[in-house]
């Protein structure tokens, strides 16, 4: 099992800046991914962005193109998420997952909450 603890989010202004990370511990050797997810009041858990472990490579929301940038740290186990450009939509508890290869999201943070004032 993976644990993972996320970390960085706060309040920001709209249009404002936010880093939010990931710490990963535990069997992170089987992880094939991670990702960040979030989730605003009364709505449904969304995709926000995902990055492979071992190539970096990304795919992200449409919300979240030109805008967020996922990131990994293979050394300190660590996925960042850098939001730009941030929005009141944005707003949101924001989850990192992991998962192995051919698998879905298995591992989940306790969340890091984003609030974006207007």
């Amino acid at each position: 099992q993976v644990q993972l603890v996320e970390s960085g989010g706060g309040l920001v202004q709209a249009g404002g800046s936010l880093r939010l990370s990931c710490a990963a511990s535990g069997r992170t050797s089987s992880t094939y991914a991670a990702g960040w997810f979030r989730q605003a009041p009364g709505k449904d858990r969304e995709f926000v962005a995902t990055v492979t472990w071992s190539s970096g490579s990304t795919v992200y929301a449409d919300s979240a193109k030109g805008r967020f940038t996922i990131s990994r740290d293979n050394a300190k186990k660590t996925v960042h998420l850098e939001m730009n450009s941030l929005k009141a939509e944005d707003a949101a508890v924001y989850y990192c997952a992991a998962r192995e290869a051919g698998r879905a999201y298995k591992s989940w943070g306790q969340g890091t909450q984003v609030i974006v004032s207007s």
